[in-house]
């Protein structure tokens, strides 16, 4: 797992530089990734939601805009990055671990966390902090990089092992801080791995969809009743 004091220092030293490198690294597709899961959460019509791990605020201030009659609100534990979210138009943020979310129970719609999950110091314990949050009913929505299957997966990874962490260093002059990106993706459970976690957390319904060739994927899973 994670070293969570590690986590919140590398976000915070790359913090000024980090959309822009987003954008850069993933050729602009993680603009289509987030489209892909506001839409979904859009047709869910929530009237109160929480993105956890929320950094600059990207998947929030994408909800927010296209959901203007839900409550959002922001949480991160690294404050540097969570003030640009500020700056960026969320109407609410707060300085919060996942681990220990500063809410009562059964308080949210739903709850997302988008390349979060993977950096947290306890995967179970968090995905159990998110579904005490959620109503009963409520959805988990998780967007993460996973590896890709076949042919794709050897170039894949020299390139998130070698190039990835070089034009990062590049971008933010913190390629250390990228370093960290690919092991920390290896590590993390993807496809059945994640269902399995997910179940495993007491949560329904869950299900996972590879995007860009399994790079990424998105899973949902649901509060039960």
């Amino acid at each position: 797992m994670p070293d969570a004091d590690y986590v919140r220092d590398a976000f915070a030293r790359i913090a000024d530089r980090y959309v822009l490198t987003n954008h850069v690294l993933s050729g602009g597709a993680d603009l289509w990734w987030r489209h892909v899961v506001t839409a979904r959460i859009k047709s869910w019509k929530p009237h109160r939601l929480l993105d956890v791990a929320s950094g600059t605020g990207d998947l929030a201030l994408s909800i927010q805009d296209a959901c203007p009659e839900c409550e959002v609100i922001a949480s991160d534990f690294c404050a540097e990055m969570l003030a640009h979210a500020g700056r960026r138009g969320i109407a609410k943020t707060i300085v919060a671990d996942a681990l220990n979310l500063p809410f009562e129970s059964a308080s949210f719609d739903v709850v997302t966390v988008a390349f979060g999950l993977r950096n947290m110091a306890d995967y179970e314990a968090a995905l159990r902090e998110m579904r005490r949050v959620l109503k009963p009913g409520g959805r988990l929505v998780i967007l993460d990089f996973s590896l890709p299957q076949g042919v794709l997966r050897t170039p894949y990874r020299f390139y998130l092992h070698n190039v990835l962490p070089k034009m990062a260093g590049w971008l933010t002059g913190q390629r250390d801080a990228y370093e960290y990106l690919g092991g920390s993706i290896e590590a993390f459970p993807s496809g059945e791995g994640m269902i399995q976690l997910l179940e495993k957390c007491g949560y329904a319904s869950a299900s996972c969809t590879p995007m860009t060739f399994g790079v990424v994927s998105f899973y949902e899973a649901t509060q039960p009743s």
